[in-house]
């Protein structure tokens, strides 16, 4: 077993260099979701594939969701360099296929590519700034984090909306892959002088099988649940499948020696909590941001760049509140109080939306959504860094990409149900693609969306639920304490 290391010494230009990196790095993956939002009606329409549109964000969510434990469990085996290079080649090559595609099947499979390198981008990324710096310092660091998902949330949609109205939706992959090669270059640079936490361990490769044989099935269940033709012997076999499938996956990381969920980090109360509160939060926000650009082209008959602009609460809401959650942490003790009011404040604004979004004028609506937003974001900061401040050292890959494993597949799931509650609503998947809707037609769709925003608000309560039972423990301010106090506390849960 390798023993853990003291960092070693880096210079203020080395330092800066490696985070603005990984910053490039986090830009690249956090930009894919949102620029692809309000291209989707025209990609939709383009292809001429309406139906599996969900699958466009699905098939990403659901390769990232397994490729995130498998990236986190690398990287604390072979250390975080060579993992977050295998990520970015494999980001580069799903690029260059989804822009080449020219249908939907093949645009879905590119997309899955895709998220096999995504996936760990985001999650390596957290890992390797919580090698460098303290989980006290860390709160403060997620504040320059969260500047970049501000500049993918704002410029995204507005992006994607102009080169899909104005060029070609192909575009919207294009760009990444400048960018892929600056960051392949500057993650590339310092990596080498980062302090190594590696420990032997095995990878899971048959609990990666059974969680993706049950998530893709129940996410194909739901898929032809909400389609006309699919047949019910069908998808109750499909439902059997990942039931089957679930339960096999409980059982073997109840058994394996090294399962790729760790049970004992899923037994701290924190990790369990903090994960599921900011798993329903993200997974609505994702949603939301995916299916508003259907709402605002179908019924508020924007256009494509038009859409972007109304979005642009909804995306920047989330970033301003992880914003300001980050340096809440670091001012208050009670931080579990920066995310029970977000809730709330995301609740209130989601009750409004239930009963007058299709009579709110436009601004409206979009600084309500900005508002339910802003209340999802001041959940995310704080949990990321109450997870890794509940973590031993040896095992910050592993939780972080755990966490945002769990983020993924809650995400997946809920855009999967949103998909069959919208496209999946009598003639809405078949009208998206037609020059307008009749009045029966529009409101049949606007009834979905209540139905969506019902759903939300449900999933909001879970959430708050989640972090009213969150354990406050202090955050630490040295590398040494954070591996005694978390060390020890693992001991006690386990005694």
């Amino acid at each position: 077993m390798n023993e853990e290391t003291a960092p070693p010494p880096l210079t203020r230009r080395e330092m800066l260099w490696i985070f603005s990196g990984l910053l490039l790095t986090m830009l690249l993956s956090s930009m894919d979701q949102t620029i692809v939002a309000t291209a989707m009606p025209t990609i939709g329409r383009d292809l001429g594939d309406v139906d599996h549109l969900p699958w466009i964000v699905t098939a990403y969510l659901l390769a990232a969701t397994a490729a995130t434990p498998l990236g986190g469990k690398l990287a604390d085996i072979h250390g975080r360099r060579i993992v977050l290079l295998g990520a970015l080649g494999l980001f580069f090559l799903g690029s260059i296929a989804c822009a080449l595609s020219g249908s939907m099947t093949a645009l879905i499979l590119a997309r899955g590519l895709q998220g096999l390198g995504g996936g760990g981008l985001i999650s390596l990324a957290q890992t390797i700034i919580a090698d460098l710096v303290t989980p006290r310092e860390r709160a403060t660091y997620q504040i320059y984090i969260a500047s970049v998902f501000m500049a993918s949330s704002l410029g995204g949609p507005v992006l994607g909306g102009f080169l899909a109205e104005h060029g070609h939706w192909s575009l919207i992959f294009w760009i990444n892959i400048p960018f892929s090669l600056a960051a392949l270059f500057m993650s590339g640079k310092y990596l080498k002088k980062l302090p190594h936490y590696e420990r032997p361990h095995r990878l899971d490769l048959a609990g990666a099988v059974l969680l993706l044989t049950a998530t893709t099935s129940l996410l194909l269940a739901l898929s032809s649940a909400g389609q006309r033709g699919s047949g019910v012997p069908f998808v109750l076999g499909l439902f059997l499948l990942s039931l089957a499938s679930w339960w096999a996956l409980i059982l073997w990381l109840h058994r394996a020696e090294e399962p790729l969920i760790p049970i004992s980090l899923l037994h701290d109360g924190v990790v369990a909590r903090a994960t599921l509160g900011a798993s329903l939060s993200i997974g609505v926000f994702i949603s939301l941001s995916i299916y508003m650009p259907l709402y605002f082209e179908a019924l508020r008959h924007l256009s494509a760049s038009e859409s972007g602009l109304a979005l642009l609460p909804l995306m920047a809401g989330t970033v301003v509140g992880a914003t300001l959650s980050g340096r809440l942490m670091v001012r208050i003790a009670h931080y579990r109080l920066v995310p029970l009011c977000g809730i709330a404040i995301a609740f209130m604004a989601t009750v409004v939306l239930i009963f007058a979004a299709s009579r709110l004028a436009l601004p409206a609506l979009s600084i309500l959504l900005g508002c339910v937003s802003l209340g999802l974001g001041l959940v995310l900061t704080i949990s990321t860094v109450a997870v890794q401040n509940a973590t031993p050292l040896h095992q910050l890959g592993t939780a972080t990409a755990v966490m945002n494993l769990c983020r993924q597949l809650v995400a997946a799931i809920i855009v999967a149900v949103f998909g069959v509650m919208i496209l999946g609503a009598g003639r809405g998947a078949e009208t998206l693609s037609a020059a307008g809707l009749d009045a029966g037609e529009a409101a049949a769709l606007g009834l979905s969306y209540t139905r969506v925003f019902i759903a939300a608000a449900g999933l909001m309560v879970l959430a708050f639920i989640a972090y009213l039972r969150l354990e406050e423990r202090p955050l630490v301010g040295s590398r040494a304490s954070a591996s005694s106090t978390t060390s020890a506390s693992h001991g006690e849960s386990e005694a």
